[in-house]
Formats: structure tokens, C-alpha cells, sequence
């Protein structure tokens, strides 16, 4: 194994967060489906693909370094939520939470003397700058909704992210 058993064992513990966010991010967008809002659902469904896509991106990267990916069974996530705010809050604290957690990661890489996952890591870095950016920018956004009758207006604006997104 190319990799120190160290952070092996992290990248693992990092793979099934990625996992819980997208999962959790599902549960989120399936709320916000219910509450009709379904340009923002839209984004959170993204959001969860993208979630996943970074689990497997370091799951192949510990395969390729000679690791083995540890899968561990998923809590269920919140699916009560009582608002788009609460929704908004709660991924926003989420993503400040990863970005801790990668921090952690490029410095357990460091301490180990692993170049390679350090320098694997740092998109990882970067993205958790644009993750974090970009969920305050939709939480500015719904902070201005005095009303549901606002919400449901902002739906144009989100279904212009969403279509950013996609491309």
C-alpha cells in the first residue's frame, strides 16, 4: 500500500460523509418537492449528485494509492425540516463542517508525509471554497423571502442557477 494507514483510514471516514451528504442533501430535496418549491428541490437533487461523485472520487483514489474503501451503513437523515430556511441553515452548517474535515485531511497528509494525498486533497480544498460560497449565496437569497408568495417568486431565479448547473 502506497498510501500511510493513517490516512487511509481517514480518506474512508471521508468517503462516508461524502455519502451522508448526499444522502442528506436527497432528504432535503424531497422536503422541498413536498413544499412545491421544485426549482430548489432541483438544486439539492444536484447537489446530492455531485455529494456522491466526490465520495467515489476519493474512493478511487484510495483504491489507486492500494487502500481498501470501508463502506459503513448510512443514519437515516433528517427529513423534517419545518422550513427552507431551517433547510438552507442546515446544509450551509454542513458545508462548513466538510470544509473542516478536508482541512483535517491535508493536514493528517502533511504530518504523515503523504505528498500524494496532499496534493490529491487539494481539489477538495478549493471546492469546499465554492460549496460553502455558494450555499450562503442561496441562503442570502431565501433570507430576503418575507413570505411563501416570495419563495415561490425566487423559484425563477433559482431555476437559473439550476440551469447554470446542468450546463
Amino acid at each position: 500500500m502506497m498510501i500511510p494507514q493513517k490516512v487511509a483510514d481517514r480518506l474512508n471516514e471521508q468517503i462516508n460523509h461524502e455519502y451522508m451528504a448526499s444522502w442528506t442533501y436527497t432528504a432535503m430535496a424531497w422536503t422541498l418537492e413536498r413544499m412545491n418549491l421544485k426549482a430548489f428541490a432541483k438544486w439539492f437533487f444536484l447537489q446530492a449528485k455531485e455529494e456522491k461523485g466526490h465520495a467515489e472520487k476519493i474512493a478511487n483514489y484510495l483504491n489507486d494509492q492500494g487502500g481498501t474503501v470501508r463502506l459503513k451503513m448510512l443514519a437515516e437523515p433528517k427529513s423534517d425540516y419545518k422550513s427552507v430556511e431551517e433547510i438552507f441553515q442546515t446544509a450551509l452548517d454542513h458545508e462548513k463542517k466538510v470544509t473542516k474535515q478536508v482541512h483535517e485531511i491535508l493536514a493528517l497528509s502533511r504530518s504523515e508525509n503523504d505528498p500524494a494525498t496532499e496534493n490529491f486533497i487539494a481539489w477538495k480544498v478549493s471546492e469546499q471554497v465554492e460549496e460553502v460560497a455558494s450555499i450562503e449565496y442561496l441562503w442570502s437569497i431565501v433570507k430576503t423571502a418575507t413570505s411563501p408568495k416570495e419563495l415561490f417568486m425566487l423559484e425563477g431565479k433559482i431555476a437559473k442557477i439550476v440551469a447554470k448547473r446542468e450546463g
